[in-house]
């Protein structure tokens, strides 16, 4: 289990979502409806319910994932249903970085640990595959 590169690219991605719920990708000044009409915040991962559930579910996914070795098809699956979720969460954290008035707000040197999240799980989905055609390449040769 531990042997295998895609049990490293997947605690990576678990590792990068839990620490994602804390750190901020963007920060600034966000328009509110409220008085004072504009107050300074920080999106997280735990900024709203829809980002923080797809945040977690992702991470889960991930590290789910790593305990399927034997069943290397439905470790596919749910890899490759944690990189759509975190496609989805990306598409979150853009979402809601609208509500901030664009010229006094950046993002964060932390916003590249969200982006990486499907990369690692590219990555994982690679090695599974590999994995997948070696045993397959195998079982000719018997």
């Amino acid at each position: 289990m531990i042997q295998r590169i895609q049990t490293i690219w997947l605690l990576l991605a678990t590792a990068i979502g839990i620490t994602s719920l804390k750190l901020p990708t963007y920060s600034g000044h966000r328009i509110n409806d409220v008085v004072p009409p504009i107050v300074v915040s920080n999106i997280t991962g735990s900024y709203n319910i829809m980002l923080m559930v797809a945040t977690i579910a992702t991470a889960t996914l991930a590290f789910l994932a790593i305990f399927l070795f034997k069943n290397r098809k439905l470790q596919i699956k749910v890899v490759s249903t944690a990189l759509v979720l975190s496609l989805i969460t990306l598409f979150l954290y853009y979402w809601q970085s609208k509500a901030f008035v664009v010229a006094e707000s950046n993002y964060t040197l932390t916003a590249i640990l969200p982006i990486s999240i499907p990369i690692w799980l590219i990555l994982a989905i690679r090695g599974i595959t590999k994995d997948e055609k070696l045993i397959k390449s195998l079982d000719r040769l018997r």
